[in-house]
């Protein structure tokens, strides 16, 4: 028999395929890659909610409404007859200043909507020299009228009470303005600036409503005490909202 003619012995094994894959239940003896460590989700701050169309035109009608009433209800008030022009003239010029100091707040806590915060800001910025610019229209225009009178208020003579409680609104307001213009000369902090600024803002409007509310004047009653409770809760919800004297106030609070 010829070598060609001879068969392998049967070994009992089969042969091995180098084609077929290894079996999916067999454990890898090689080293295992490494997985990167998945990272964490940042969490994102939700947006601020913005005020749907409807219900932003009823808050700025409303507004409209509380700041438009008492100037108009003043122009037909029978107080005003006979009464010289530069006397109108100042008693219109405190109306808006209460007026300025219920926009005040809603502007520096970003409350009215279709106003970011950076602008309401910026807008509030602009309305406080208008604040003091009336502010000081109501007493200049009251002192060239009566000028004796008003040299006493300013100095805390004066019998009456609504005009303590009026000079005491002038010299916060006064004292804010001039803190405000100095801010970076003083180089406060953030925090230390926000309370200072607020504390007399809120002696303002408090001192402000006061005197509004004892004088028998010009204002129709009804429209001058909404208008009253409207500066004050609207001081009151900003201060709660921008968290003015916690630990840590809200972001750009401050600012």
């Amino acid at each position: 028999m010829s070598r060609s003619d001879e068969t392998p012995a049967n070994t009992g094994a089969a042969p091995s395929d180098s084609s077929q894959p290894p079996a999916t239940g067999a454990q890898s003896t090689g080293p295992q890659p490494t997985r990167p460590a998945a990272k964490l989700a940042r969490p994102r701050r939700a947006p601020p909610r913005q005020a749907s169309r409807p219900r932003a035109i009823l808050i700025w009608a409303v507004l409209a409404i509380v700041i438009a009433v008492p100037l108009v209800a003043a122009a037909f008030s029978p107080l005003f007859a006979w009464r010289q022009p530069v006397y109108i003239a100042a008693g219109f010029a405190g109306i808006l200043a209460m007026a300025f100091l219920l926009l005040q707040p809603l502007l520096a806590g970003g409350t009215l909507p279709g106003l970011s915060m950076a602008r309401g800001r910026r807008l509030h910025r602009w309305l406080g020299m208008a604040l003091v610019a009336a502010v000081v229209a109501h007493v200049g225009g009251l002192w060239i009228t009566s000028p004796p009178d008003v040299v006493d208020v300013l100095l805390f003579r004066s019998p009456t009470p609504f005009a303590l409680w009026g000079v005491i609104a002038l010299w916060a307001v006064l004292l804010a303005a001039l803190i405000a213009a100095l801010r970076t000369s003083l180089a406060l902090r953030p925090r230390t600036w926000r309370r200072i600024h607020t504390t007399l803002a809120l002696i303002t409007v408090i001192a402000s409503v006061v005197h509004a509310l004892l004088i028998e004047g010009t204002m129709e009653t009804v429209s001058k005490v909404l208008l009253c409770a409207a500066a004050v809760g609207a001081t009151v919800k900003v201060i709660i909202d921008l968290k003015v004297w916690a630990g840590r106030g809200r972001s750009g609070a401050g600012r």
